[in-house]
């Protein structure tokens, strides 16, 4: 009893530190920095997501009333020429809204800092503009549950695993748990929270190059293979294995890579 109780830790641990290195590296986090100017360190956050029923508020706390900052921005994937915009006081913090876009439309922007002769530029870690992407509101009664089930997924598969390696008789029916999870947290919820998001049930394969939704299917497909061989053979340790290694490699993806974008280039402007 104490042994199993220390593989749900152990396996609980996993799952939260997987969690969050996805939601670290994923491409909607924001960009986090830290720049000096006129002897002031100024620290920042440029954000790489945002809802699409309003204009998404970039904001930077420059208590120093003698630093500056404007904003050059345009649509990703366009002809536009560069807009630029000085950002606004508002008591200690400069603020500029961005002009809010359609469902998977994507802005670019990067922030110059002035004091003085002083400049200094705030965009990504490459020195790279920041890209940024608009999405439907999603209800939390979908978006809370999409969530939580496929965790609860990387859960059971992680200890499905375990359950395998240490020659133990629940592995068939922690790969039944596993496979649930995913089914209705993946198969069901995700295409409900894509559809509120961005407008479309499912944009992978065979319809789209969409990566969320083809590396959700991969990983289905391969539970489920190792269900129906843990059916006719309890005893089978290959399959769990592989089945798990194949929702870590799902998770360590960065989610919503390759992800829904709109192509100005080929829309009417």
């Amino acid at each position: 009893m104490a042994k199993t109780t220390l593989w749900w830790i152990f396996a609980i641990f996993f799952t939260l530190a997987v969690a969050e290195y996805q939601k670290r590296t994923g491409p909607t986090y924001e960009i986090r920095g830290k720049a000096l100017i006129n002897n002031q360190l100024i620290k920042y956050k440029l954000i790489r997501t945002a809802e699409n029923d309003h204009d998404a508020e970039i904001s930077l706390k420059v208590a120093d009333t003698t630093i500056h900052a404007s904003i050059r921005y345009k649509r990703f994937k366009s002809n536009d020429e560069w807009s630029e915009s000085p950002m606004a006081r508002v008591a200690d913090n400069l603020v500029f809204m961005m002009p809010k876009q359609p469902a998977a439309g994507k802005m670019m922007y990067y922030i110059t800092l002035t004091s003085g002769t002083e400049q200094v530029k705030l965009a990504d870690k490459k020195g790279e503009p920041v890209v940024m992407r608009f999405k439907g509101r999603v209800p939390r009664g979908f978006l809370i549950p999409h969530i939580l089930l496929m965790f609860l997924g990387l859960l059971f598969s992680s200890r499905t695993a375990i359950e395998a390696l240490i020659h133990g008789r629940n592995t068939y029916q922690y790969s039944l748990a596993t496979l649930l999870f995913l089914v209705v947290g993946g198969l069901i919820f995700g295409p409900i929270v894509q559809k509120y998001a961005f407008g479309a049930f499912w944009t992978g394969w065979p319809f789209g190059h969409d990566l969320t939704d083809n590396k959700t299917f991969v990983m289905v497909v391969v539970w489920v293979i190792a269900a129906l061989k843990l059916r006719k053979d309890r005893a089978n340790r290959l399959w769990p294995l592989i089945a798990a290694v194949s929702v870590l490699a799902v998770f360590l993806i960065p989610h919503s890579l390759l992800g829904s974008e709109i192509d100005y280039t080929k829309t009417p402007q």
